[in-house]
């Protein structure tokens, strides 16, 4: 089993309603992410998937969320844009990305609001 991995980041604003402090106000992150898929096996040129094709997907994930208030994305009309929230999305998403990679899957999302503070989700 192989796990292959890319880092980004975007920029975004977010704010959680019903949140006892500052961050139930409009505020804004450089959001880094890291996306680790795993692969059971190399391909004909001996690789698990193309760094290439791996960032395509991603960022066309993140590009959704690039430079918007997230809580008007209609993934978080209902609930909050937390990181844990926003982590789960982007797996999904990803997830649904690669379905055209035979053997490929998402292994886990990391989101960081901060250099200090994130979340990582898997399922």
């Amino acid at each position: 089993m192989y796990e292959i991995f890319v880092r980004t980041h975007f920029s975004a604003a977010h704010y959680l309603r019903n949140y006892p402090g500052q961050c139930e106000h409009l505020h804004g992150h450089n959001w880094s992410v890291e996306v680790a898929v795993r692969a059971e096996r190399l391909n004909e040129i001996d690789v698990g998937i193309d760094f290439r094709d791996l960032k395509r997907v991603v960022n066309s994930v993140l590009d959704e969320l690039d430079h918007t208030n997230i809580n008007e994305h209609p993934a978080f009309q209902e609930s909050n844009p937390s990181s844990e929230l926003l982590a789960r999305y982007i797996y999904r998403r990803v997830s649904e990305g690669l379905e055209s990679f035979d053997g490929v899957e998402v292994a886990r999302v990391t989101v960081g609001e901060t250099p200090q503070t994130g979340v990582t989700y898997w399922e």
